[in-house]
């Protein structure tokens, strides 16, 4: 197998999928507190495009375990992004654990990402209305 074919995903788009218990919540809150309004719907979901990628929300039974980051938004000025989310209600998840701790919502993350040529990050992290643990973060060189 040469090495276009071991690729095949490598040429192919990612594209998220957040579970949602309440479709008509999750819209209201990515449009009243995020300020995303989707592109494309259908029953049972909604698709939303930021900076060239897609995400969806679909409706489900099930629900996320918000254990983890599903989901993430790389931005130029994370003061300014946190601020301006807190100002439509968002809020931001404290965060104690060995390695670091946030400071009024926001981490400093040092070694985050060394192939991008950056230092590290810094980070937040929020939950949708559906409990889907979402993050923002600005590499700092």
């Amino acid at each position: 197998m040469n090495a276009d074919h071991r690729n095949i995903l490598a040429r192919g788009r990612v594209a998220t999928r957040l579970p949602t218990r309440d479709l008509d919540r999750a819209r209201r809150f990515y449009a009243e507190r995020l300020g995303l309004e989707p592109v494309d719907e259908r029953p049972g979901g909604l698709l939303y495009r930021c900076g060239g990628t897609e995400f969806a929300l679909f409706k489900s039974t099930g629900a996320s375990p918000g254990t983890f980051t599903q989901m993430g938004w790389e931005v130029d000025d994370l003061d300014a992004v946190v601020a301006e989310l807190k100002r439509r209600g968002v809020v931001f998840e404290e965060v104690d654990v060995p390695g670091f701790a946030t400071k009024d919502g926001i981490a400093e993350i040092d070694g985050n990402y060394p192939s991008k040529g950056v230092r590290g990050e810094r980070a937040a992290w929020f939950r949708d209305s559906e409990g889907n643990l979402l993050g923002i973060g600005e590499p700092v060189a």
